[in-house]
């Protein structure tokens, strides 16, 4: 079984130079069992079209010209690679065929499939020999004994089993692409450029793991980089799309190459053969990448609109001019966009069906997400009139959008274009984990915040993470059917299998937003690390974990250049973290911190008066879904504990969980056994509560429970968290029922504390917390 199947393409092998450059990266990227499929060297399959033309034209002289171009240039090339005995065998077999091919012109017997195939039985014997010369195992190999079709249908059956027969695994060998034989055994080509598919269908044949296409670029670009020189390269594109730029007549891939490895695994994967090192282009599965913005341009088309178009008749008719033929519907009428010196040929094929609408046009196409296309367009057509191009004709599709111009589309204008269309802002692929009440508020806030920060990143909500479920799509989620999406999409998935999307991601920044209160996911944080992505943070577990687990996440980020925020986890949308942060880089120094931090705990002590028994309006405070669905996870405190801690390690505390001391908001007892027990004995609860009430009545002063942070002279840390009574009159005591409040003191802000009020729990507040904190990023990485 071949692991690897290559492909080089004629550019690669227009010169002796070319070909000693092919051989090394054989050398370098071939084991014995591997497959190469060439084309024909440089020009010559235009070149053999061309003697074709003269033979059938019944132009001697013509002929015996372009026989003399076929002649000398292989002959170059034979001269220049080869030595001794295989120097003259070579020489002596291109000879004898060229006289076959001249006898079978004068002769009337010239078949045109089989007088193209030489094209590629020559580069295959070249480089064969070549690399045997090299001292590697190698044979040649024409596809007419691998591929055979009935009536124009691959026969995929006996294929597989001629392919597995014929390649052994001890030598590289060397196919010929874009050839066949029917079942007559008679040669018949598959379309111009065809020898990417015979790479692909070799592959799929095969089961090989991966196909490599060496052309003269680098990869696949959003536009001719010989003509704009900021051009991207994109490292992934998805099948969809490089099937509709082949379609469209881009050189990179070519029409039917990816047809083989649908509902495969290959890779397939387009590299430099004149810069090896260099990284190329993946061309992946949909859903494994994000879709792109490309620019495709056009030269000297004609459009002919075609009355009663059959099926397989743009295959019949790509295959009579040997070059690809872009078909659409317009208006309910079926249309063709081809090459303008073909235009004739084809029209006359029609009998007459066809009529020319535009001849001699330019122009371009714009390959977008659907999303984008539309207003691509408005902007396009706005760039062309600035510059008084003239429109021929425009067709507006799903995923792209076509104009027909007089001009041509120069280099200038096209940098134009690609300025304006193509090069965008930062890139930022979101991933959200969580989607319960305050998750879903978040996804339903994105659409506004998305449009705020477009003028700087391109953001698209691409993943969605709950427990057992995930939802993917690299190239945006639709914000407004997203759960529709999630319904009819999501799958289990596995930690191996999350990386591995989140691997695939090919955006210029990640992050993933954590609005869960999972711990065991919190612990996935260095991972998604390894994974160059930035976090946000509503989840505390992860900012209260231990010192050392903590300051290795640091430490892990800073190396990485990568951002935490984390606001929302204390104060819901309360802009503390920043407050605290800003007070600190301003050369101010935070002695104390003390306040409320819950907004359960908060309502409870402030809406206590008396009349009522307190663990009623626990009770009250759960049927409104103001606690967690068991109210001792409130009532323990630990919540607030957590808090304080992340408040302390933002000041630069070095601080552990259990160095904060802790006093539940009910007695010990009651936080044993079920949630049944705790209501049989909920008298326990209220004679507590009103003790303490009562004690902070004598002292002129109520109930709240606090947390606080004291940084004390001498370097000592003390924080509590726990019931406590304020004076009657202060900002604490006279707090909102369900708000949080933060009294900071600092040296600055000493005898008048700086108070941070406001609301600290709700899924709207945390919601546009967290965006806060995305804007924070996007501001940061601008």
């Amino acid at each position: 079984m071949a692991k690897v199947v290559h492909k080089f393409g004629g550019s690669s092998l227009s010169s002796a130079t070319r070909y000693q450059a092919v051989a090394n990266i054989v050398l370098s990227q071939c084991q014995p069992g591997d497959c190469v499929v060439v084309s024909a060297a440089g020009k010559t399959t235009n070149t053999l079209v061309k003697l074709w033309q003269s033979h059938e034209q019944s132009d001697v002289r013509a002929f015996n010209d372009i026989l003399l171009q076929l002649e000398n240039h292989q002959r170059e090339l034979i001269d220049a690679l080869f030595h001794g005995d295989r120097h003259a065998e070579l020489l002596a077999q291109l000879l004898n065929e060229l006289q076959t091919i001249a006898a079978e012109s004068e002769s009337g017997r010239l078949h045109n499939a089989s007088l193209l195939a030489h094209g590629e039985v020559w580069s295959a014997r070249v480089l064969s020999n070549f690399l045997q010369q090299q001292g590697v195992a190698s044979r040649a190999l024409d596809a007419r004994k691998l591929f055979t079709l009935n009536d124009g249908t691959l026969l995929h059956a006996q294929n597989r089993e001629a392919c597995h027969g014929a390649v052994t695994t001890d030598e590289i060998h060397v196919v010929t692409g874009f050839i066949a034989a029917d079942n007559q055994g008679v040669t018949v080509t598959l379309g111009r450029n065809g020898s990417d598919y015979s790479a692909t269908l070799l592959a799929s044949y095969l089961d090989a793991s991966q196909v490599a296409i060496w052309t003269d670029t680098q990869g696949v670009f959003s536009t001719d980089p010989r003509k704009v020189a900021n051009a991207i390269k994109y490292s992934k594109v998805c099948r969809g799309q490089a099937e509709l730029l082949a379609r469209l007549g881009n050189p990179v891939l070519h029409a039917k190459t990816l047809s083989p490895l649908k509902d495969t695994d290959i890779k397939l994967q387009v590299r430099s053969s004149y810069d090896p090192d260099a990284l190329g282009t993946e061309i992946v599965k949909a859903g494994y990448s994000k879709e792109k913005r490309f620019i495709t341009t056009f030269e000297q088309l004609d459009l002919l609109r075609v009355e009663q178009l059959h099926s397989g008749e743009v295959k019949q008719l790509s295959q009579l001019i040997q070059h690809s033929i872009h078909h659409f519907v317009k208006a309910g009428e079926a249309y063709l966009l081809v090459p303008s010196a073909y235009s004739n040929l084809i029209i006359n094929r029609l009998e007459h069906r066809a009529n020319l609408v535009e001849s001699q046009v330019q122009g371009f196409a714009v390959v977008a997400p659907e999303q984008d296309v539309t207003h691509l367009m408005a902007q396009a057509q706005e760039l062309l009139a600035e510059h008084q191009i003239v429109k021929r004709f425009t067709l507006q599709e799903q995923n792209y959008s076509l104009v027909l111009t007089d001009q041509v589309i120069d280099s200038d204008l096209l940098a134009l274009l690609h300025e304006k269309l193509i090069n965008k802002g930062r890139e930022l692929a979101v991933i959200v984990a969580g989607i319960g009440n305050v998750g879903q508020v978040f996804i339903e806030q994105c659409q506004k915040q998305i449009t705020k920060l477009s003028e700087h990143f391109d953001l698209k909500l691409v993943g969605l993470l709950r427990s057992e479920s995930m939802l993917f799509c690299p190239s945006g989620l639709n914000l407004s059917a997203w759960q529709t999406q999630w319904q009819n999409e999501a799958v289990a998935y596995s930690e191996q299998e999350l990386f591995a999307r989140i691997k695939e991601l090919d955006y210029e920044h990640k992050v993933v937003i954590d609005i869960t209160a999972s711990e065991p996911f919190s612990e996935l944080y260095p991972q998604f690390v390894e994974h160059d992505c930035h976090l946000i943070s509503a989840n505390k577990y992860a900012g209260t974990a231990k010192q050392s687990w903590y300051l290795s996440l640091r430490q892990q980020l800073q190396e990485r250049d990568l951002l935490w925020r984390y606001n929302t986890s204390v104060g819901a949308g309360l802009p503390v973290n920043f407050a605290l942060a800003d007070l600190q880089n301003s050369g101010d120094t935070v002695s104390k911190i003390e306040g409320v931090f819950s907004g359960t705990l908060s309502w409870l002590c402030s809406s206590y008066n008396g009349s009522c028994a307190f663990s009623e309006l626990v009770l009250q405070a759960q049927e409104m879904g103001y606690t967690e669905p068991d109210p001792r996870e409130d009532l323990s405190g630990r919540d607030m504990q957590r808090k304080l801690l992340i408040l302390a390690r933002d000041l630069g505390i070095e601080l552990e969980l259990e160095n904060i001391e802790l006093e539940p908001l009910m007695p010990e007892a009651l936080a044993l056994g079920s949630w049944q027990d705790f209501l049989a004995q909920t008298e326990l609860l209220d004679n507590f509560y009103a003790q303490k009430y009562q004690q902070a009545a004598a002292q002129n002063g109520v109930l709240r429970y606090t947390g606080k942070l004291e940084l004390q002279d001498d370097g000592k840390v003390h924080a509590k968290v726990g019931v406590a009574i304020v004076p009657v009159g202060s900002a604490i005591a006279n707090l909102t029922p369900g708000d949080n409040i933060f009294v900071i003191h600092t040296k600055w802000y000493e005898q008048n504390p700086l108070v941070i009020q406001g609301p600290g729990a709700g899924k709207e507040v945390t919601a546009s917390g967290i965006h806060s904190d995305l804007f924070w990023l996007c501001q940061n990485l601008k």
